[in-house]
């Protein structure tokens, strides 16, 4: 049951020095690892005998999600000080990673569906502490909350809200947006919303340059009306006419999608545009704003940089549903051996491992996936993977080879 907090605490600050104090040491007691600190200090490469391991200049947790993971932390610090029976809920996943998802469980925060229920909203009593995860939330969920009178912990990255502010700037000079992302994605149905937050915006999803084709051929040449809102069921705003609503359009994006496979969205649709009203009234027909989140980038990067010199294979460790992690695996497929897994129990031994399959999407299984005499074993991380995980990948590498874990501590 929750209690309501003196009036001068309707302003909480959960960084406060004393709390943020306790919450780091408790976070790197989760998620730190010594031995990758160690190996990024020696360049990334850990060897012994006959295998080498190599990690990527940048991987693992960006600012967003250590922030998101410290505020969830420091609320039920907070909480559990100054009003202990108040409940704790947090909306989905504080992002998409299982094992830290698990963590946050495990500190008694409960977890409800990221767009609550009628059932799960009439459970909410004023003053109950609500987490919106790193990716946010649906703009009609936030209303629904602070119409209940819960006090809301924003873990909401920054540059997601980047995002945000221009969708609802195009809503507001009536462009529609095309949102380079995954419909279904949590990150992108908040970003839907933002472009209906005025009541007049339109948006559509395009997911990659097969569906972005087929939106410019739509706006060339026409076609069947029928056939474009089934394509794209569910991936549109409500009343959305392409006839009339792809007039004038803003390219946005989900932050984790490929930079390049955005860029080139962006390209097609200002070309198409251009060749459709003319150069000279492109400015009111096409908008654009890059949106790529930093991190994600960076670590596409760096990934891109070990590729140019490949190792014999690349794990890809994070969560199956995180999209920057799968965007990874998909860099590495194009070049090598490539195997996505969410931790280290995932490689049951030399003879068998278990990854995710994101064409398909489920877990499969391949054999005799790490071949015997010298290798080199490249690894990287989404932005959602603590580096404690990445740890156990390495280690777990190692002892497949024989090679104790004294050892491997002693190897360089």
């Amino acid at each position: 049951m929750s209690k309501e907090l003196p009036a001068t605490q309707n302003k909480i600050n959960l960084r406060r020095p004393d709390i943020m104090e306790a919450v780091q040491a408790q976070v790197l007691s989760h998620y730190r690892s010594e031995l990758v600190e160690r190996i990024r200090a020696n360049g990334g490469i850990l060897a012994a005998e006959s295998l080498t391991v190599k990690l990527a200049k940048e991987f693992g947790f960006c600012y967003g999600v250590e922030r998101a993971i410290d505020l969830a932390y420091a609320a039920k610090k907070y909480f559990s000080e100054v009003a202990p029976n108040t409940p704790i809920y947090l909306l989905g996943e504080i992002i998409h990673n299982p094992e830290v998802n698990d963590q946050i469980s495990n500190l008694g925060i409960q977890i409800i569906s990221p767009k609550p229920t009628d059932t799960e909203l009439d459970q909410l009593e004023s003053g109950d502490a609500v987490i919106i995860p790193a990716f946010g939330t649906e703009v009609g969920t936030r209303k629904k909350l602070e119409a209940k009178g819960c006090r809301l912990v924003d873990t909401t990255c920054g540059d997601v809200m980047s995002v945000w502010k221009r969708v609802r700037q195009y809503s507001k000079e009536h462009v529609t947006s095309i949102i380079h992302g995954k419909a279904k994605h949590e990150e992108t149905k908040a970003t839907t919303s933002q472009a209906r937050a005025y009541g007049s915006g339109h948006y559509l999803v395009v997911f990659n340059l097969a569906e972005t084709d087929f939106v410019c051929d739509y706006i060339l040449n026409g076609g069947d009306k029928h056939e474009f809102l089934k394509k794209f069921e569910g991936a549109y705003s409500a009343g959305f006419d392409p006839d009339l609503h792809l007039q004038a359009v803003g390219v946005a994006n989900q932050t984790t999608m490929l930079r390049g496979e955005t860029e080139e969205v962006q390209r097609r649709f200002k070309a198409t545009m251009e060749k459709k009203h003319g150069a000279g009234l492109l400015e009111k027909h096409f908008r654009f704003f890059d949106t790529i989140c930093g991190a994600t980038q960076d670590r596409q990067d760096a990934l891109e940089k070990m590729l140019l010199n490949p190792p014999n294979l690349l794990i890809v460790i994070g969560g199956y549903n995180s999209s920057n992690t799968s965007h990874l695996a998909e860099m590495g497929e194009k070049v090598l051996p490539t195997f996505f897994i969410k931790n280290a129990a995932k490689m049951e031994s030399d003879k068998l491992i278990r990854h995710y399959n994101q064409h398909i999407k489920e877990e499969i299984e391949t054999r005799d996936w790490l071949p015997a005499g010298n290798l080199i074993v490249g690894i990287t991380a989404g932005a959602s993977c603590p580096n404690n995980l990445i740890e156990d990948t390495i280690r777990r590498l190692f002892e497949l080879r024989g090679i104790a874990v004294q050892e491997l501590l002693a190897a360089n």
